[in-house]
């Protein structure tokens, strides 16, 4: 009688707590070319369940439903809607463009069971799981996603302290050096595009308004290699605030007129970069830089996992079968010896310097490193070191879930280099090829930037962004003290909030603007200097930079909620945007108006 009993609970139990799971598979591609889309990100609507493409442009993602909607979304493409089922393949071709548009398509699933463990997984699943698919045919067109809970990921940050109000009564003068990184917005862009706002660390103001190029003049006599703009206007969220706007232009060289290169490709083929995401997004990546490289360049590939090792001897850009053979011969495997890596690579590059050239070494990786050197107080000491070979450093970070996000920020930082993430291969294709002398050639290095603040004009100002690249104002004619590198055809823009005084003489001068740099081969710094009118415009009369530039700076603080935002909200961002997009040939402005609107829904 007991055996029985316990038999019929053991049934009971199980008819209790077996679910049913299914698997939609699929390929994303682009509509117009058929060219598969590595990195596209796939979303369940309605919940945080979420994947990516992997490089055949595939994907397969789990749903507790048999017909769940899929919002498809891929930099450059309009974001779609696919109703999917596990009756037919899903093969889905999405447009050129950014807006959204529903399309239906019958899906593919593959039926699973899945024994649930308990009542405690029951309950995390059906907090993941979000709306049921009996709910979502009356869930209006425009896509929506619910928020998730906090990432449990191994992701890490540095913390970032916003810059505050500084009264010109304490402290007039305010020194920083430049930041060409961008990596915080794309990231910010993975994040939200999975469902996830992003933690307030990962949303570095400055690299999410200089993720965008803009028409400042150029310069034209040759004298030096960028050209400065200022401009005051009146601030869109605070009605008692200014923005003075800091930009600079390098100047443009064609690519043909590049000094030949000397590049050396290190790359992670650790057991954590073996995600679709991370290794196979890399391997891709590389081969768009290779496929941009002429007979003059040369490449080295060096690897490392629990060891490093040269793959690939240095080789000359015509030979790009070569290259690509070693790129598609990597595997993930094993633990992260970054440091040793850093080291042979350093030396390969210095064994096969260019004098006049290019001498790079192209970090790809997660930036987890657990074998070695891997704190970042040793780290620092390391590439300080290495960077007095003239070889300059670029970080191209990849995956998610394991992002070292500020080692990768430091490796740049003291590089000599710039620090960009890849969360899908057009981000690869704008930061390799349509960017690729600002990212890979520098025109001017150890770049800073310091502005005496008029008293008599400005009561109070703070910096937005930047806040790890402050400078003590005693280091701005400091020439041993490292700062930012400024790449070919680069824009910078740097904003400040600052409170008018009560007795502000509208013909003085609000600030003197001083800059100073060193050529890439150079030890000496040259120094210029700029006074900012104190005549402002209204914020409607002001430059379509100074607006588009705000309105980046709006959404950096909504997203970071901060204490700041005065009386900005979603709706006027995006308004802001929209009417200060202005020209956008490849898309990223638009892309942009489209975030601030899946973030407003979250």
């Amino acid at each position: 009688m007991k055996t029985w009993l316990i038999s019929l609970f053991t049934i009971c139990l199980f008819a209790i707590s077996s679910e049913t799971d299914y698997t939609f598979k699929g390929t994303v591609t682009a509509a117009d070319s058929g060219e598969v889309l590595i990195g596209a990100s796939i979303l369940i609507k309605g919940t945080s369940r979420g994947t990516v493409t992997d490089i055949d442009g595939s994907f397969s993602l789990t749903g507790t439903d048999s017909c769940h909607t899929l919002v498809i979304s891929y930099t450059g493409f309009e974001t779609t809607e696919v109703e999917a089922c596990y009756d037919l393949p899903i093969q889905v071709g999405l447009k050129a463009g950014a807006a959204l548009d529903e399309v239906v398509v019958i899906g593919s699933g593959i039926r699973q069971k899945r024994e649930s463990r308990g009542r405690a997984d029951r309950k995390l699943s059906a907090e993941y799981a979000g709306a049921p698919a009996s709910m979502m045919a009356s869930t209006p067109a425009s896509p929506r996603y619910a928020p998730s809970p906090e990432p449990t990921s191994g992701d890490n940050y540095a913390t970032i302290t916003e810059n505050d109000f500084i009264p010109t009564a304490t402290e007039n003068i305010s020194t920083f050096a430049i930041d060409v990184d961008a990596a915080s917005y794309s990231n910010v862009r993975r994040f939200i595009n999975e469902g996830q706002l992003p933690p307030a660390d990962a949303v570095r103001s400055e690299e999410m308004i200089n993720y965008f190029q803009y028409n400042y003049p150029p310069p034209v006599d040759g004298k030096h290699p960028f050209t400065v703009s200022t401009e005051l206007a009146s601030c869109p969220w605070n009605d008692e605030s200014q923005l003075l706007l800091v930009g600079m232009r390098a100047m443009e060289i064609a690519k043909d007129d590049l000094p030949a290169a000397n590049f050396v490709f290190l790359l992670d083929v650790s057991g954590s970069m073996d995600r679709p995401d991370a290794l196979p997004l890399l391997v891709e990546s590389m081969k768009i830089l290779t496929d941009n490289l002429r007979p003059d360049d040369r490449v080295a590939i060096v690897v490392y996992a629990g060891a490093s090792g040269l793959v690939l001897e240095s080789t000359p850009g015509d030979n790009k079968t070569k290259i690509k053979e070693a790129l598609t011969q990597l595997r993930a495997g094993g633990s992260t010896a970054g440091a040793a890596g850093i080291q042979q690579a350093y030396q390969v590059a210095r064994e096969n310097f260019i004098e006049g050239g290019n001498n790079r070494v192209i970090l790809a990786t997660d930036g987890d490193f657990n074998v070695g050197i891997s704190d970042n107080g040793s780290l620092e000491t390391l590439i300080e070191k290495e960077r007095e070979s003239g070889i300059f450093l670029s970080v191209l970070g990849f995956g998610r879930g394991n992002l070292q996000d500020d080692k990768m920020q430091l490796l740049a930082d003291k590089g000599n280099g710039n620090h960009a993430y890849i969360d899908q291969l057009s981000e690869a294709r704008k930061v390799l090829v349509n960017e690729f002398g600002g990212t890979l050639f520098t025109v001017a290095k150890d770049v800073k930037i310091q502005v005496e603040f008029n008293p008599t004009y400005v009561a109070a100002y703070r910096l937005i962004g930047y806040e790890n690249r402050l400078m003590a104002n005693e280091d701005f004619r400091n020439d041993a003290k490292d700062a930012g590198e400024l790449g070919a055809g680069h824009t910078i823009t740097a904003l400040y909030e600052i409170t008018p005084s009560m007795t502000a003489g509208a013909t003085d001068a609000a600030a003197i603007v001083r800059l100073r740099y060193k050529q890439p081969n150079a030890n000496k710094a040259s120094e210029l200097a700029y006074n900012v009118d104190a005549r402002s415009s209204s914020f409607g009369q002001s430059s379509g930079n100074l607006r588009w530039a705000a309105s980046v700076a709006e959404f950096a603080m909504l997203l970071r909620d901060s204490k700041h935002k005065g009386t900005a909200n979603y709706d006027h961002c995006e308004q802001m945007a929209r009417q200060s997009a202005g020209r956008d040939p490849f898309g990223y402005r638009k892309e942009m108006i489209g975030l601030i609107g899946k973030a407003k829904s979250l």
